[in-house]
């Protein structure tokens, strides 16, 4: 179906996104925002005001819709002109294994957690600490 060969309430009938899917069609290359939204209003008789009011909700819908893929020249093509390759490393996917025992999850006779840092915080005597704040001047000084 092309855009040409289509009623004006046929055209009406259309979301935007559906209309911006047959302009990149029809154009065979990536199209701006602007340029795609400007196009739409054109089709559709809008003015300059609905164009100022509604591009906000039309580019996020463009991001939204899986059949669109934004290019690096912020320009926007059809996702099905672009695939995506993925290469995997044999060597890399091989998995070290690990003890999967850990010290957290012990559990002392009355079932409290052997290794909660909040209790053992909470025990803790603020002026014990003995914290001090260092300048960064006096940090690149020491090294």
């Amino acid at each position: 179906m092309e855009l040409k060969n289509m009623s004006k309430e046929e055209i009406e009938l259309m979301s935007y996104t559906d209309l911006t899917y047959l302009l990149i069609k029809e154009n065979k290359s990536a199209m701006s925002t602007a340029s795609l939204f400007k196009r739409i209003c054109e089709l559709l008789g809008m003015d300059d005001q609905d164009y100022s009011a509604k591009i906000g909700d039309y580019y996020t819908s463009l991001t939204i819709d899986k059949r669109f893929y934004m290019l690096d020249s912020a320009e926007w093509d059809l996702s099905e002109n672009h695939k995506v390759e993925l290469h995997i490393d044999d060597d890399e996917s091989e998995v070290d294994e690990v003890d999967e025992t850990d010290e957290s999850d012990e559990i002392d006779d009355e079932g409290d957690d052997l290794t909660d840092v909040d209790d053992d915080m909470d025990d803790v005597d603020d002026d014990s600490l003995d914290l001090s704040i260092v300048d960064e001047d006096d940090l690149n000084d020491e090294n």
